[in-house]
């Protein structure tokens, strides 16, 4: 399979020789540098020469990817960094999460990030500061985007740069966990350090699916400054979990922190609980199988989970429903298609009496998950399907029918292909990326959808950085060798960011002490 070079790619992205400026008809047409930056127009010109001239001798799919990343981030370029009215602090907010989300690519032959890669977004988190920004923002998204993101790069860099600005992000997060349980709240202001949750999220309670998020970006930082204090809040809210008592075994997504109680019995293994689960796996697999307390409660979790929320159809469908107050709302989130792929990889990593069932699932699950997307005018998913006597797998109501790009159907293709090597995953990846192509590709990037069931659905004039941190990430991933962030080496966080694991991976690069 021909290796994809970054740093080739990369020169070429920002200094295209002139006999690569060709249109698709082989003539050749002009550079980024003849356009002015109001031209909206130009960059696909220019898109379109590098179509022909860097990928004109692509023979995979990988190939493909590489080229659609790079078409995205060149309208980003364009877009965003040459805008005069791009400021430092608060207003750069949304920036910085794109070049975080952008900047954790690897090379596949060495495993580093190009050196103009890297000099590029160093140079552009050397100027990032969160000091003056007096927002309140997402613990939780802060975490698996900036953090995490920012720690897979020094991972995969060795630059301190990157650790110390997840360092200093992380310390800004540090006061939402000052709460009568240390339970942290969902919002904390990064200026003032004032904290606190959502007022829907069941009388003001913590959820699930983000404080229990929090694991792996958290103990990594702290192997890797030698500071404990990360390490500790994440480890107190893992104990403060095991002594509550869960209601048929089962993991309510509120609670609150200051009484220490569950919030309304809702349960879900798709928003508001879906990554909880997702890292108790991780966390077990990033201390190389040694975190034996996570894998427990990962096991004692999905046994609950699979004798209480897993239904079959009329149709012979597999699916998570939802819970509310031990009642059954037969509906699965496209966010709770990530655990085909988690299931899996709990089947792998361990051989135990629930190896069998965590794969059988898995199929089963993945397969629905591909369904939902079949069964669509589109081919491509919406965000929540339901089961009823007259419909299996499709959305029924209007606020459920869109797709923004997610890529959690994408991300168990990838998982159950590394897992099983059963071509049809990578036939179904491959399903996906001719919609993608074909409905949501506009001259501007890509757009998610505002209703998959229509034959010309209207856009959401959206692009979402999860779709280049993940869905992109993991349709590349997909398609190539095993040994590009082999699962031996590397965890993924929930937004898609690389992270080494313990003992094994020379990357993991803990600070002697």
């Amino acid at each position: 399979m021909a290796r994809f070079n970054a740093e080739i790619y990369h020169n070429r992205f920002l200094h295209p020789p002139a006999d690569l400026a060709r249109n698709s008809s082989g003539v050749r047409s002009e550079g980024p540098a003849k356009f002015g930056r109001d031209d909206a127009h130009a960059p696909d010109k220019w898109v379109s020469g590098l179509a022909c001239g860097i990928l004109e001798r692509r023979a995979n799919r990988c190939g493909h990817f590489a080229f659609v990343f790079l078409f995205v981030f060149l309208r980003f370029y364009l877009a965003t960094f040459s805008r005069s009215d791009a400021n430092p602090g608060c207003t750069d907010v949304k920036l910085a999460i794109w070049i975080t989300d952008l900047s954790d690519g690897s090379e596949r032959n060495g495993w580093t990030l190009s050196r103009s890669k890297r000099l590029f977004f160093s140079l552009c988190w050397r100027e990032f500061s969160f000091y003056d920004c007096a927002s309140d923002v997402s613990v939780f998204e802060v975490n698996i985007r900036f953090v995490g993101g920012l720690l897979a790069c020094f991972a995969l860099t060795g630059d301190v740069m990157f650790r110390d600005k997840a360092q200093q992000i992380a310390d800004k997060l540090l006061p939402a966990f000052q709460t009568q349980t240390g339970i942290p709240h969902a919002l904390v202001n990064l200026k003032t350090g004032a904290s606190k949750n959502f007022g829907w999220a069941s009388g003001g309670s913590s959820i699930l699916s983000e404080f229990g998020t929090l694991h792996l970006e958290f103990s990594y930082l702290s192997d890797v400054t030698g500071q404990p204090i990360y390490r500790n809040k994440v480890d107190h809210i893992r104990q403060y979990l095991q002594g509550l008592e869960k209601p048929n075994g089962l993991y309510p997504n509120y609670l609150n922190p200051k009484t220490g109680k569950w919030g309304q019995h809702h349960m879900s293994m798709g928003a508001l609980g879906d990554s909880f689960f997702e890292y108790l796996l991780k966390a077990w697999l990033q201390s190389n199988k040694e975190d034996n307390e996570a894998r427990q409660m990962f096991d004692d979790a999905m046994q609950a989970v699979l004798q209480h929320m897993l239904f079959t159809s009329k149709g012979g469908l597999v699916y998570f429903a939802e819970l509310k107050f031990d009642r059954p709302e037969h509906k699965m989130d496209h966010l709770g298609c990530f655990s085909g792929g988690l299931l899996g990889l709990g089947a792998k990593t361990l051989k135990n009496d629930m190896s069998d069932k965590y794969m059988e699932v898995a199929k089963k699950i993945t397969n629905t998950c591909h369904e939902s997307y079949d069964r669509s005018y589109t081919k491509l998913g919406p965000e929540a399907f339901r089961f009823t006597e007259g419909s299996e797998a499709k959305a029924l109501k209007n606020s459920e029918k869109y797709y923004i790009l997610r890529p959690e159907v994408i991300e168990s293709y990838f998982y159950m292909y590394r897992l099983t090597k059963d071509q049809k995953y990578r036939d179904w990846g491959w399903e996906a990326v001719q919609a993608l192509e074909k409905q949501c590709r506009v001259p501007g990037g890509y757009t998610g959808l505002k209703n998959v069931y229509s034959e010309d659905p209207q856009k959401d004039d959206v692009q979402q950085s999860f779709f280049l941190a993940e869905t992109l990430k993991y349709l590349y991933l997909l398609f190539s060798d095993d040994s590009l962030l082999s699962f031996d080496y590397w965890v993924f966080n929930t937004e898609g960011h690389p992270l080494p694991i313990k003992g094994v991976n020379p990357f993991y690069r803990e600070a002697s002490v």
